[in-house]
C-alpha cells in the first residue's frame, strides 16, 4: 500500500513529549504492577446528574436532530453573559462577544490561526500548557517564552521581556489558575497587563479553564473583571473542568468583539455548531443551582490539604497550589524532572508528569493532578517515602 507524505505544516508541529510517559506507563501496568496515575490532567467525576438529565431530555427533541445554527443558539450564549455577570459582575453581548467552541482547547488552537501570519510573534507561558505551541505552530507563527519563577508568584514579569520581541508581538497567551503551577493572578498583575496590552497593541488571550478552582476561600478571578480587559482581549472557559464535563467537547470564548467575529469567522468553515441538546445542557449548568461546583472545589481542597500534607511529612519540602487541580512539586537537588518521574514509576509505580514536558522553565519540577482519591494520593506518599533514592535527595 502507497505511503503518502504528510505535509510539511503536519511535519512541523511540536512532537509530544507525553506519548513517551504514556508509552512508559503502560509498559509497567502490564507487568502487573498497581500504579497510582497523577500525571494526567482528566477529571475523575462524573458529570452532575442534573445536567446529564438535561441532555437525555433534550436529545429527544427533533429540533436539535438537525444542523444547529453555525455560531451555536442564541440560548447558550445568552446563557453564558448571564453567568459572567453573575459570577463576576462582567456585562456582555451575547451575540457579539461570546463564541460557542468545541471544548475549551479548539478556541486556544484556532486563535493564532484567526489573528497571526507566518512569522508573527506570539507570546508564551514558560512553563504552560503545552497546546498553546500547536495553535502556533499551525499559524507558521513564532513563539517567545515568558518565564514564570516561583519568586514572582508563577507570574510573568513584563519588565523582563526583550523590548525588541515584545514590540514584534501580536498575541499573548496567559493562564489563571495556572497549569502546571497551580498559582493565581492578582487584580494588579491583570491590571498591568492591560496596560501592557495596550501599550504595545497585543491581543490577550486568558485561558480561564481552572476558573472555578480557587483554595482557601479564594475565589479566581476574570480576566475580564479589570478595566479595559475587553478591549485587548478574550477569555476561554470550558466546562471541562467546572462542570466535569471534559468529554462533552464544549467550552467558549468571551470578550473583545473583533476576536469573537474572527473565532466566528474560522469556526463556519471548520464546523456547523455542536449537537443542540449538548447546547441545552450547558445552559442548564450554567444557569441553575451551582451547589455541585462548591462540592466539586471542597474535593480538591481536601485532597490538595492531605496530599501536601503527607508529602510534607515525609520530608518533601512542598507548597500547596492556590488553585487549579494540580500540584507543582520542586524534585529533590541533583535530580532531572524527568530522571525524577522515572524512578517514582520504575520503583514506587507512581506517575507524575515532568516539568520539562511544560517547557524550558518547568525543569527542575514535576506536576501531579489532584484526580484520585485521598487514599491513593496518601498512599502515593508512603511509596515515595520507601524510596532510598528519595530520602537521600531530601536530605542533601
Amino acid at each position: 500500500m502507497k505511503s503518502f507524505v504528510q505535509s510539511e505544516l503536519l511535519q512541523s508541529l511540536p512532537k509530544q513529549f507525553f506519548a513517551s510517559l504514556v508509552d512508559k506507563v503502560g509498559k509497567v501496568v502490564a507487568q502487573g504492577h498497581d500504579v497510582i496515575n497523577l500525571g494526567q490532567g482528566n477529571p475523575d467525576q462524573q458529570t452532575p446528574p442534573h445536567i446529564v438529565e438535561a441532555l437525555q431530555k433534550a436529545a429527544a427533541n427533533p429540533k436539535y436532530h438537525k444542523y444547529s445554527p453555525f455560531r451555536g443558539y442564541s440560548f447558550l450564549k445568552e446563557a453564558v453573559a448571564a453567568f459572567y455577570q453573575r459570577e463576576y459582575g462582567v456585562t456582555v453581548d451575547p451575540e457579539r462577544e461570546v463564541a460557542v467552541l468545541f471544548g475549551g482547547k479548539a478556541g486556544l488552537v484556532e486563535i493564532p490561526q484567526c489573528l497571526l501570519n507566518p512569522g508573527d510573534v506570539v507570546l508564551v507561558p514558560d512553563p504552560g500548557y503545552p497546546d498553546y505551541w500547536s495553535g502556533v505552530a499551525l499559524a507558521r507563527a513564532k513563539m517567545e517564552m515568558m518565564p514564570l519563577y516561583s519568586e514572582n508568584g508563577f507570574l510573568p514579569d513584563y519588565r523582563q521581556l526583550d523590548e525588541k520581541v515584545v514590540e514584534k508581538a501580536k498575541l499573548m497567551f496567559l493562564n489563571y489558575p495556572n497549569n502546571p503551577t497551580g498559582a493565581v493572578a492578582t487584580d494588579s498583575f491583570f491590571a498591568e497587563t492591560v496596560s501592557f496590552a495596550q501599550k504595545h497593541g497585543i491581543c490577550v488571550v486568558h485561558d480561564f479553564a481552572y476558573g472555578a478552582i480557587g483554595f482557601d476561600g479564594q475565589k479566581p478571578i476574570s480576566f475580564l473583571q479589570t478595566e479595559g480587559a475587553k478591549d485587548v482581549g478574550i477569555e476561554i472557559y470550558t466546562f471541562s473542568k467546572t462542570y466535569n464535563m471534559a468529554g462533552w467537547r464544549i467550552g467558549f470564548a468571551i470578550g473583545n468583539e473583533s476576536v469573537i467575529t474572527a473565532i466566528n469567522l474560522l469556526q463556519d468553515h471548520l464546523y456547523v455548531s455542536l449537537f443542540g441538546a449538548i447546547q441545552e445542557a450547558a445552559a442548564v449548568a450554567l444557569l441553575e443551582s451551582q451547589q455541585c461546583v462548591t462540592e466539586l472545589v471542597a474535593l480538591y481542597e481536601s485532597r490538595r490539604n492531605a496530599f501536601i500534607g503527607a508529602l510534607q511529612e515525609i520530608g518533601w519540602n512542598v507548597s500547596a497550589p492556590a488553585g487549579s487541580f494540580f500540584a507543582w512539586l520542586p524534585v529533590p537537588k541533583g535530580w532531572t524532572s524527568e530522571r525524577f518521574a522515572d524512578l517514582l514509576l520504575e520503583q514506587a509505580h507512581v506517575v507524575v508528569a515532568p516539568g520539562i514536558g511544560f517547557g524550558e522553565h518547568g525543569e527542575g519540577y514535576v506536576r501531579v493532578g489532584l484526580l484520585t482519591s485521598e487514599e491513593r494520593l496518601t498512599e502515593a506518599a508512603r511509596r515515595i517515602a520507601k524510596l532510598d533514592l528519595f530520602q537521600q535527595a531530601v536530605k542533601k
